[in-house]
């Protein structure tokens, strides 16, 4: 059925307060919900509803949780989610690490044990409204293997940036560094679907296309070594430098029971201006280019903003129901 992104934002809030989040922090986490629906990013919108709302009622996640923002060194801002959610801790750290940026022309913003953020870009992309390029890394529980392995070491750990451009992004890049998300993995396995060749491999680390057999195993890196190098970066600065844990310490994220979390997003925001004035009339001789070749495109441009979208039945019944509607 077609639904409003209002719509979806309000009654996702709604949700997340019936189960224990503070006004505030529901608001903030909705507002995400709603933005991937609006995007077509299905796996980070509705999809996560339910996971949230159980893992408020066994405590995973604190829904009421103030974090605490902090700022050790000019250009370095610190926001501890408290074992709560990561949107909240973002937007109270968001301003502080703009300031920084534009003060020193580079800041950095660690979200330290938080919840998963889900989307990443839904973050770089507010970072690129306040005209500065926004970069973003985050871990999530091991269900990649290294090439040649079969044994989960590293998460999905997907990395996300967003360029400023006239009234819009100029870029916006928001991919996993495993070949393929893992929600796609369990959508395959509920459709009764089989999955392409070189996603995942089976439990003794060969190649699968059984859905199954592969969440029974791990998945694969995107573009083999090059991919896994970018995961174990990403890996180095989400939990390395966030003080948050590594992928192999985070039970899986949408099981309802377990210990927090405590993952770590680690993102980087730079004032082009301060380096180069030039800078977006460098990038735009680079969209010209790519505008004369009707083949190839430069990625995220334009955002897509789906208003109504379409959501299943099922799902929507699920999320008022999770609602009290």
């Amino acid at each position: 059925m077609l639904v409003g992104i209002a719509e979806i934002e309000e009654t996702s809030r709604a949700a997340l307060i019936a189960h224990g989040a503070g006004s505030w922090q529901a608001a903030e986490v909705a507002r995400a919900i709603a933005r991937a629906e609006e995007t077509g990013n299905v796996i980070c919108g509705l999809y996560y509803l339910e996971s949230y709302c159980l893992q408020l009622v066994s405590g995973r996640v604190d829904g009421r949780a103030e974090p605490n923002v902090s700022h050790p060194r000019p250009c370095v801002v610190r926001a501890d989610a408290r074992l709560g959610f990561a949107q909240p801790a973002f937007s109270r750290a968001l301003p502080e690490a703009v300031a920084a940026a534009r003060a020193g022309g580079i800041a950095s913003l660690a979200v330290c044990h938080s919840h998963t953020c889900t989307s990443l870009g839904f973050f770089t992309e507010r970072i690129a409204a306040e005209g500065l390029i926004g970069m973003g890394m985050t871990n999530a529980s091991a269900i990649v293997a290294g090439p040649g392995g079969r044994r989960p070491v590293l998460g999905t750990n997907p990395f996300a940036v967003t360029i400023p451009g006239d009234g819009a992004p100029a870029l916006h890049a928001d991919f996993s560094t495993s070949a393929v998300a893992l929600g796609r993995i369990t959508m395959a396995k509920a459709a009764g679907e089989p999955i392409p060749e070189g996603w995942a491999v089976d439990a003794e680390g060969r190649p699968t296309t059984d859905p199954e057999a592969a969440l029974a195993g791990a998945l694969l890196s995107a573009a083999g070594h090059k991919g896994w190098a970018l995961g174990l970066m990403v890996e180095a600065f989400a939990a390395g430098l966030t003080g948050s844990v590594n992928s192999l310490d985070v039970k899986g994220l949408k099981s309802p029971d377990g210990p927090p979390h405590d993952l770590g997003q680690f993102y980087i925001l730079i004032d082009p201006g301060a380096h180069d004035p030039a800078f977006g009339a460098r990038f735009a001789r680079v969209a010209e280019a790519l505008d004369e070749d009707p083949g190839a495109r430069i990625p995220g441009v334009p955002r897509r903003h789906l208003d109504p979208v379409e959501v299943p039945d099922a799902l929507w019944a699920l999320a008022r129901n999770l609602a009290g509607a």
